[in-house]
């Protein structure tokens, strides 16, 4: 008959709870070997769904856009540029609160847009200037001379006018030159929604379609009235 002393029983605790971990670690081993232990980077210590966590500008991968995802881009950025020059103007010259309102909303939305597509170029590992990215591009008899009329980018004469104006007289000029203006913007977003590929270019033409062809109907109106 086994006499179980202090001493003994303290050494059968011991011997229990090294068997009870060890086989828990078996376990723990064969659970995690079939599928996810395959998956383990040894070398860097993180698991192989981490390793494939896009980084910021993943989507933009070869084949992820196209010619007119990349011209939509170096286009829209002048077009905008000049719609927040023009907007600038307001400040000190319009008269016309709504006049006022729509030149804040159009600074407001159009410069983040400005960065967002320059980020895409850069992305893309293409040029900013629409110029210099595509020499061959032909707008017409004149080239990229072309593009002010066709896009309905005002000519420095036109904003020298508008610089000029004051009171009434510039609402009503800032009201004509941003419909023309918005109407060239929609047509590239429009040929953007039809033509491009990348689902993000494709996203924010849709949201120049929806703005700015609001904004037209606001000039019009105010155009009506004044």
């Amino acid at each position: 008959m086994t006499v179980y002393t202090p001493a003994l029983r303290r050494r059968l605790r011991r011997r229990t709870a090294i068997v009870s971990i060890a086989a828990a670690g078996g376990l723990l081993l064969a659970a995690c070997g079939g599928d996810d232990m395959e998956g383990m980077d040894h070398g860097s210590g993180s698991s192989a769904s981490a390793a494939s966590t896009p980084t910021a500008g993943g989507n933009r991968t070869p084949g992820a856009f196209n010619d007119a995802d990349v011209t939509f881009a170096q286009m829209m950025i002048p077009h905008h540029e000049q719609a927040l020059e023009m907007a600038e103007l307001a400040n000190g010259r319009a008269s016309d609160a709504e006049v006022k309102t729509l030149a804040a909303d159009i600074e407001k939305a159009q410069d983040p847009e400005i960065a967002t597509m320059k980020s895409w170029l850069k992305a893309w590992g293409k040029p900013e200037s629409a110029e210099t990215g595509m020499p061959g591009m032909d707008h017409g008899s004149g080239g990229m001379e072309d593009m002010a009329g066709m896009s309905g980018m005002m000519s420095d004469e036109d904003m020298q006018k508008l610089k000029a104006a004051k009171g009434t007289e510039f609402d009503r000029m800032f009201a004509e030159m941003m419909v023309e203006h918005h109407e060239g913007a929609i047509t590239m977003a429009q040929d953007e929604q039809k033509n491009g590929r990348d689902a993000e270019a494709k996203k924010l033409a849709a949201a120049v379609v929806k703005t700015q062809s609001a904004e037209v109907e606001k000039f019009r109106k105010i155009l009506d009235r004044i």
